[in-house]
């Protein structure tokens, strides 16, 4: 979505050269036709024409591109300022038919043309395909200085369209930037000028970059409810290509959600206004799209067939960009089908389309794409190096919400590698990203709006999409005044605080005899904690379970994995009895017990799932100890309820990080889930047992330490409902200085 805004709005321009807008094209088209079979003079047969053909542009390429050669024949025979809008027209049609290359050669021969100019609003339109094309090649200070004085000259003329679409470039030109603030507010103003014009085309065209800037600093919320407005006015304007570029986008905003219904629906849209407007290009891409939701719905062989229809479709096309993202939908295919050769080959494929395109978010993703290749190869050397490129590429242009799901791969090879601390360390990276509860957040208010849509309140839609500024703004004014007000309190919390202790000392003898007696009683809560805490971990199912597996290796004669096994188990007892009873333990001593009872629990299992451990050097090397075995039940339910064993590529990772005053443990599985686990009463009576005992044992420690630590439990996968992330907050210590950090 990010690489088409250049090309979305280009064949708005002969229309804004132009005081008439066009709103019944049908009627209008039959008055400018016998005007042009009328006139005698042939400047005004050229205006005629090329305002038929703005009508074209919008209804029909096959009727557009049959006056080109008229109007450029014309516009030779009458003045420079034609010969140069028809040279315009001739740019805008090759852009709509998708040949995108020779769009590129041609645009920077109308530079020379300037200084011969008559009509400002020509220049004005040369200033601004010329800003647009060094926006796209990353010439910032050249598309500056080109629109700048295409802004001088739209102010003088006082026309908002002009002005209108000077502001939606200058938006992509910070937006480009990483500067979100301006490129809003930019295209902000750009959407008033727009409305000043009644055309409604313009104002979707606007509405619409807005909509990309949005989703390319990741709030696809307000990426999807301006899409769908700007779709609204594209259908009320009858301009068909810019409905089935909108369809599209949503249409791909709806599949990154996994609403492969909803998905399927606007793709076929956008490819029926394609049809009708008789551009076999825009068609391809449609199929493109469309067989990427056939190989989602597990329809493989379709999802084949309509990819290669679209691949040989847009083969006539010099669109490198198109192309690419077709071959990459292949290559997809064959890489989930295993048939590594064929994807890598069509992956390379794509990256010599992008990199043709000059498209460094497709070339940072197909990077991405071949490192994941050569993973399923084994050749984890080559995956390294395509892996970090990908990284190298979205840190140097700032693509930065689309690097976490490469860290997750570069974990994983380094996981097969052996190199456990580089696994942690970009495992670590990748679970900071994660936020389940903003993924359904977004979902639900997409859904929402999915549905204002169907039911066709546009008042409303129009209402949400004007007020969403509005209320960022005054999101950030609220920012700012709670930041004063909480200056104004620390100072005074801070003189209470002196207060406090001042009264606090004065009272110290009388506090001191009632405190030795809440120590006593504390005291004998932790005993009572310990020795739940070690039934907890001495789960006579988990032995009884153990005992049967050694029993089985027993009865099967095989000494290599019945020793091993009970060599692990009685380590694992061991360490259970030695450190239940303690407050603190070492880190290292944890990380231990956890090993030896997943290395167990492997065994038992045949090795149905893996499992990583992930703490930081800063732990390790300040020798950090922690209340002990506070993780295992989790664990235990994830393996046992969680059904990880009957799970594809089961896994447990669990991470160590500090958080603040606190030390936060995250334990993530992709089981079966809590919705299933919870049917069976045995599960259920089980897991609020780890819970309970946890929380018990959490509300301990922030009585005696003051802290504030937490037990949170949320879904893994919140659209499947399977998996399970456990994340703990608890105190720590360090030996270093022997006080709570």
């Amino acid at each position: 979505m990010k690489n088409s805004w250049l090309f979305g709005g280009l064949f708005l321009l002969m229309g804004i050269l132009f005081p008439v807008i066009v709103t019944a094209a049908t009627s209008d088209e039959t008055r400018l036709v016998a005007q042009i079979q009328a006139t005698q003079t042939e400047a005004k047969r050229f205006d005629y024409l090329l305002r038929l053909g703005e009508i074209y542009q919008r209804t029909d390429l096959e009727k557009a591109d049959s006056i080109r050669e008229q109007l450029l024949s014309l516009g030779k025979r009458t003045t420079v300022d034609n010969r140069v809008k028809a040279k315009i027209y001739n740019l805008q049609l090759t852009l709509l038919k998708g040949d995108r290359a020779s769009y590129f050669q041609e645009i920077n021969r109308l530079q020379p043309a300037l200084n011969q100019l008559k009509l400002l609003s020509t220049k004005v339109a040369v200033y601004h395909l010329l800003a647009e094309y060094h926006i796209s090649i990353r010439s910032y200070n050249q598309a500056d200085n080109y629109l700048k004085e295409a802004r001088l000259l739209a102010n003088k003329l006082n026309n908002p369209a002009l002005i209108a679409y000077n502001l939606r470039l200058y938006s992509l030109f910070f937006m480009e930037k990483n500067d979100k603030s301006r490129a809003l507010n930019e295209v902000d103003v750009a959407i008033d000028f727009a409305r000043k014009t009644g055309d409604k085309s313009l104002l979707a065209t606007c509405i619409n970059t807005q909509s990309k800037i949005y989703y390319y600093f990741g709030q696809i919320e307000f990426s999807v409810s301006k899409n769908f407005g700007a779709l609204q006015l594209a259908k009320e304007a009858g301009d068909l290509p810019k409905l089935a570029n909108f369809q599209r986008e949503i249409g791909e905003a709806q599949f990154g959600l996994m609403n492969y219904q909803d998905a399927t629906n606007y793709f076929n849209q956008s490819k029926e206004a394609a049809e009708r407007f008789h551009n076999d290009h825009l068609v391809g891409l449609a199929l493109s799209n469309l067989g990427m939701v056939s190989f989602a719905k597990k329809e493989t062989n379709r999802a084949i067939a309509i990819l290669q229809l679209a691949v040989q479709i847009l083969q006539r096309f010099n669109d490198p960009d198109g192309l690419g993202r077709a071959h990459v939908n292949l290559g997809n295919i064959y890489l989930f089908s295993a048939d590594y050769n064929e994807a890598l080959k069509l992956y390379n494929q794509a990256l010599v389309y992008f990199e043709s395109a000059g498209n460094r978010v497709q070339i940072a993703a197909v990077y991405h794409l071949i490192g994941n290749v050569f993973e399923k190869q084994g050749k984890f050397a080559n995956a390294l190096t395509y892996l970090k490129r990908s990284v190298a590429i979205r840190m140097q242009f700032g693509f930065l919400g689309s690097v976490y799901p490469t860290y997750r791969s570069m974990a994983d090879v380094y996981y097969k590698t052996g190199n456990l601390y580089d696994a942690y360390r970009y495992l670590a990276l990748y679970s900071n990203y994660l936020d389940s509860s903003k993924a359904v957040e977004v979902s639900t208010k997409i859904a929402e709006i999915s549905e204002l849509y169907r039911s066709e309140q546009r008042d409303r839609l129009i209402e949400m999409q004007s007020d969403s500024i509005s209320i960022q703004r005054k999101d950030s004014e609220l920012t700012t005044a709670q930041l004063q007000n909480t200056r104004l309190r620390n100072i005074f919390q801070f003189y209470i605080i002196i207060g406090i202790v001042l009264l606090v000392f004065l009272g110290g003898i009388i506090v001191y005899s009632r405190w030795k007696q809440r120590e006593i009683k504390q005291l004998q809560k932790e005993a009572e904690m310990n020795q739940v805490l070690l039934r907890s971990q001495m789960n006579p199912h988990f032995v009884f379970n153990a005992m049967s597996v050694i029993q089985s290796y027993i009865y099967e004669n095989d000494t290599k994995n019945s020793s091993k096994f009970l060599v692990n188990f009685s380590k694992l007892m061991r360490l259970i009895l030695e450190n239940s009873s303690k407050e603190f333990i070492a880190i290292t001593t944890e990380m231990d017990i956890l090993n030896k009872y997943l290395e167990t629990q492997q065994l038992r299992f045949g090795d149905r799932f893996h499992y990583s451990i992930d703490v930081p050097s800063f732990l390790l090397d300040n020798e950090a100890i922690i209340p002990p075995m506070i993780t295992q039940p989790f664990i235990e339910n994830a393996i046992e309820h969680g059904q990880l064993h009957t799970v594809e590529n089961g896994f447990i990772h669990v991470s160590f990080a500090t958080k603040g005053n606190l030390l936060r443990i995250i334990i993530e599985d992709n089981g079966v889930g809590r919705n299933v686990s919870e049917k069976n009463k045995k599960s259920k009576e089980h897991k609020s047992m780890a819970m309970k005992i946890t929380q018990e044992r959490i509300n301990n420690l922030n009585a005696k330490f003051k802290t504030q630590g937490k037990l949170l439990i949320t879904d893994f996968d919140v659209v499947q409902q399977t998996g399970t992330i456990v994340t703990i907050y608890i105190p720590y210590k360090t030996t270093a200085d022997h006080a709570l950090t």
